[in-house]
């Protein structure tokens, strides 16, 4: 694991409370995690995500992940817990707009630290969200006690991936992406089993780099005018984030980041 001091809670708020949050949500759409539907449907199928199932989605974002269980797949009930207010409002009017607030609730709470029951839900589930969070075995132990026994865990995250980054690498790619840390797959395995977690998948979806490869080529070639005005057509951010951007491109191709899928049990 690579950590970086002094990424806080307060950070990842900020960038979601602003202009930056928009403009990942203009390029990757409302599902704000690399594949889209797409990969909310391989999550599903591979942890066998039941119709009729109640389920919890910690760092739901807007609740798209939320919307997709109900609508596509029959999950009778959701509740997605959310640490920054923009989004979760957000979320509750998209919700209401698609007449889903009966079978979807969102909560502004810490992930780790939720204040739901206790083995009430047959699944959790997360998108590419984890990798904000600084205590991951806080957040799994957490989403260990909201399932019942035999329940599941379901997650994507951002990892590390089989090739290292070097220490300058890892703290310019955190800080970017404000980041505390970042896991690989080896590590997530670890706390799962830690919590008592019978892993079923733990896997590199393959999917990072192409899609990255996507984000900027809408950025460059169609969006171009479009995330200019989400930051107030300030062309010297643009040029940064562009960087940063090409910067994590390279780190996908190179192995050294990857998107990461995990399905487990609770014994």
């Amino acid at each position: 694991m690579q950590t970086l001091p002094g990424i806080s809670l307060v950070d990842v708020q900020a960038v979601y409370d602003g202009p930056e949050g928009d403009l990942w949500e203009l390029v990757m759409g409302e599902q704000i995690h690399i594949g889209g539907l797409r990969s909310s449907i391989d999550l599903a199928d591979r942890a066998g995500i039941a119709a009729g199932s109640v389920g919890v989605d910690l760092c739901c974002c807007n609740g798209a992940g939320m919307r997709f269980l109900v609508r596509l797949r029959n999950v009778d009930h959701m509740t997605g817990v959310d640490a920054t207010e923009r989004v979760v409002e957000r979320g509750r009017r998209r919700t209401g707009e698609e007449m889903l607030s009966e079978r979807i609730d969102f909560i502004l709470a810490d992930a780790t630290d939720t204040a739901l029951p206790d083995a009430t839900a047959d699944f959790v589930w997360g998108e590419d969200a984890w990798c904000y969070v600084e205590d991951k075995a806080r957040l799994i132990a957490e989403a260990t006690r909201l399932v019942r026994p035999g329940g599941t865990l379901a997650f994507t995250d951002w990892l590390a991936g089989p090739h290292p980054m070097s220490d300058e690498e890892a703290e310019r790619y955190l800080r970017f992406m404000k980041f505390p840390n970042v896991l690989d797959l080896g590590d997530y395995r670890a706390l799962l089993d830690e919590a008592g977690c019978t892993v079923e998948a733990a896997e590199d979806t393959g999917h990072f780099a192409s899609h990255v490869d996507l984000y900027l080529d809408m950025l460059n070639m169609q969006l171009t005018y479009d995330a200019l005005k989400r930051i107030g057509f300030d062309m010297d951010l643009m040029e940064a984030l562009g960087g940063e951007m090409g910067f994590i491109q390279q780190l996908a191709h190179d192995q050294k980041i990857c998107q990461g899928r995990f399905v487990a049990t609770k014994q």
